[in-house]
């Protein structure tokens, strides 16, 4: 008995300092030379934790199963108080299967990254009210992150996480700040939101699954059927491409996994390497000539 009552409370110490993320918090302030580092240090490890040492999922992940990701948050304004003007780039990846090699799945920038906060007191955030900026871009972000992972690894596994993004994304409607309405921007938060939320989209979410867990994952063992994969979730961008051009979840597929895609089909065939040149110079014309190495 004292057995499994020790277990339990192994087990429920697990469950409580767990973590999901591996974040990589960093802050720029190259327009701010004579700011105090100490101020931006203290900011900078604040938002680490915040990242960090809070549960997004129920699940239980091992040290090695956490999630790589990495805000790079410039500071472009500081009234000297508690009001930051910001930008961020958010990446994050995933390791693929039987190598050293981690894969990019999110890689996407937030022009109107714009905070209030004051040192030193707590960083809050609810998923049932809206209580500040800063904390509301975190946990959104954060929610993201976890479902395109989850996408990754089970046919439309992120799903709840996507829910748990709209819902941040709900809250934040009335307040002032930029990047959570719809008018605002045709690539913001709101749209990042709408997208994964919105079941049109499925095809490419479920192609995260087939290019991830069947494509990229299986190529050291099966270089053709791994390809094969790879070709498949092009296909699916295609046909979206088609009926929904300029869509965001599109465009975040393409910016994370340009020259992913080509080093991979480079080593196809004439026939896969064609298919492929055809069907990315017309979703992405603007790199094209990234493409060209295809026809080589």
């Amino acid at each position: 008995m004292k057995y499994l009552f020790f277990c339990g409370l192994i087990f429920l110490s697990l469950r409580a300092f767990s973590q999901d993320l591996n974040a990589q918090v960093k802050l720029l302030y190259p327009s701010l030379p004579t700011a105090n580092k100490n101020t931006f240090d203290a900011l900078e490890k604040t938002i680490s934790d915040f990242l960090n040492n809070r549960k997004w999922t129920d699940d239980i992940l091992k040290p090695q199963e956490r999630i790589d990701c990495s805000f790079v948050i410039t500071i472009t304004g500081w009234d000297g108080a508690s009001a930051f003007t910001a930008e961020a780039q958010i990446h994050s990846s995933r390791p693929v299967y039987g190598t050293a090699y981690n894969s990019t799945i999110l890689n996407t920038s937030d022009k109107d990254f714009n905070f209030s906060y004051s040192l030193g007191q707590p960083l809050d955030f609810s998923e049932q009210n809206y209580t500040s900026n800063l904390g509301s871009l975190l946990a959104f972000y954060a929610f993201t992150i976890v479902g395109m992972d989850y996408d990754t690894f089970s046919k439309l596994g992120g799903t709840a996480f996507y829910n748990r993004a709209q819902n941040v994304m709900n809250t934040a409607q009335g307040a002032t700040d930029k990047g959570w309405k719809a008018d605002e921007s045709f690539r913001n938060r709101y749209w990042l939101s709408e997208n994964f939320s919105n079941r049109d989209y499925n095809p490419i979410r479920e192609g995260l699954y087939t290019y991830h867990r069947q494509g990229l994952d299986v190529l050291a063992t099966n270089p053709f059927e791994g390809r094969k994969a790879v070709l498949s979730m092009l296909s699916q961008l295609q046909t979206i491409d088609r009926q929904r051009q300029g869509n965001m979840v599109s465009q975040l597929f393409i910016s994370a996994k340009v020259d992913e895609v080509v080093g991979v089909l480079s080593l196809g065939d004439v026939d896969e390497r064609m298919r492929a040149y055809s069907i990315l110079t017309q979703i992405d014309p603007s790199n094209g000539f990234k493409y060209d190495a295809l026809k080589k």
